[in-house]
């Protein structure tokens, strides 16, 4: 039997889950794909995922990898893992990558999206998919904030405290702010994030919709390396990983 490395991406909604990573404390993404491979495959094969997410958050693109010896080819796979999965968790693609492919370390960058509905009235639809801000944001004033994050800098300042990571420098190659009728999406890409460092970001962001900071501001605290300088961090259910990207895959 041939040894097969495949690569699933998949899409989740967060809102009832712990996170991705198995927990001992609460049902998780990582917990109910490895219920469905398990099925699928005959036996509880370990996943391997790009990264961890807080509970709430959501995902139009992870992706995680196993080994394998069976024989199923990528489509099949696509269905019967959707068949054994709940509602909200989806693969929408498999491929085969080369054996000793892992997701997170052979990742190039990632894509996170933030979601905020600025309507005067909430949208009970969108409860759990978008941070509610009823006051009107100007996204011109966002977005030319959004910009001062581009580039490699250290975000000491948008990592929560109680984080292990000691390497605190990363770059980012694209940030903006959009808005489409009443929603307003925050877009960052970039070669790795720190614990919380988007939904700081947001926060920073709708922090400069009001006027106090600007797009200097957000420099002199990327600078600064102060936590306490930054905006608060947002809430967990309006983020998403969007996109994950890798090299020649």
């Amino acid at each position: 039997m041939q040894e097969r490395q495949l690569l699933l991406t998949v899409r989740f909604r967060g809102t009832h889950y712990h996170g991705y990573q198995v927990q001992p404390n609460g049902v998780t993404v990582a917990q109910v794909i490895q219920d469905a491979v398990e099925r699928v495959f005959g036996s509880r094969l370990d996943i391997k995922g790009c990264s961890r997410t807080d509970a709430g958050v959501h995902a139009n693109g992870f992706c995680l990898s196993l080994h394998t010896v069976s024989g199923i080819p990528c489509d099949a796979v696509i269905r019967a893992m959707n068949v054994n999965l709940p509602d909200d968790v989806a693969v929408i693609s498999c491929r085969e990558v080369p054996l000793g492919f892992h997701p997170r370390y052979d990742c190039t960058g990632k894509r996170y999206l933030y979601q905020i509905y600025n309507g005067p009235v909430k949208n009970p639809f969108l409860t759990d998919l978008a941070l509610f801000h009823k006051y009107p944001l100007d996204e011109h004033l966002m977005d030319a904030a959004a910009r001062s994050f581009l580039g490699t800098h250290d975000f000491s300042a948008f990592c929560s405290a109680g984080s292990k990571i000691e390497d605190t420098v990363r770059t980012i190659t694209a940030a903006s702010v959009t808005r489409n009728g009443e929603m307003v999406t925050f877009s960052v890409t970039g070669d790795g994030f720190l614990y919380n460092m988007v939904r700081i970001m947001t926060g920073t962001l709708l922090d400069a919709a009001r006027g106090i900071f600007t797009p200097s501001d957000i420099s002199r605290i990327m600078e600064g390396r102060d936590r306490s300088a930054a905006g608060a961090t947002a809430p967990a259910h309006g983020l998403y990983l969007d996109e994950v990207f890798y090299e020649g895959i």
